[in-house]
């Protein structure tokens, strides 16, 4: 049996801010964005060169989905942007004004900073040791 996770719901505000913030602040490409119905598009975004897992943008439909944007996991880091280049990916984003809140840390896994996305949502940026390259897939 062969089973993968294909998309990760992302609860945004709005689908053409979100689309705005990771395609031009953490250089995403947009795979899919089709339209629904009046009210809902089908948008999937991922990183450049990713291959299995992408973001679904999902637009908050209510009051209860709106009080999760930028609070999906209660405050924790629930996303994860694996990189093969922590300098390069960390200053290009510096350089976006990409909050980060967390600095550069070398843990045994790898070198990590934790950021925010335009919600507030939390996000590590991870590289890697090469004793751990099995992360990366």
């Amino acid at each position: 049996m062969k089973q993968r996770i294909a998309h990760v719901a992302l609860v945004v505000k709005d689908y053409d801010e979100a689309i705005e913030f990771y395609t031009k602040k953490l250089d995403f490409v947009v795979i899919e964005d089709s339209k629904i119905d009046e009210q809902k598009r089908w948008v999937m975004i991922a990183p450049k060169g990713a291959k299995e897992c992408c973001l679904l943008l999902a637009r908050a439909s209510n009051e209860q989905q709106a009080k999760s944007i930028g609070n999906q996991t209660g405050g924790r880091v629930g996303f994860f942007l694996f990189t093969d280049d922590f300098s390069r990916d960390y200053d290009n984003m510096v350089q976006k004004e990409i909050n980060f809140i967390r600095p550069p840390t070398e843990f045994d896994y790898g070198t990590v900073a934790v950021f925010e996305d335009l919600y507030g949502n939390l996000w590590d940026l991870i590289q890697p040791t090469a004793n751990n390259k099995g992360l990366m897939g």
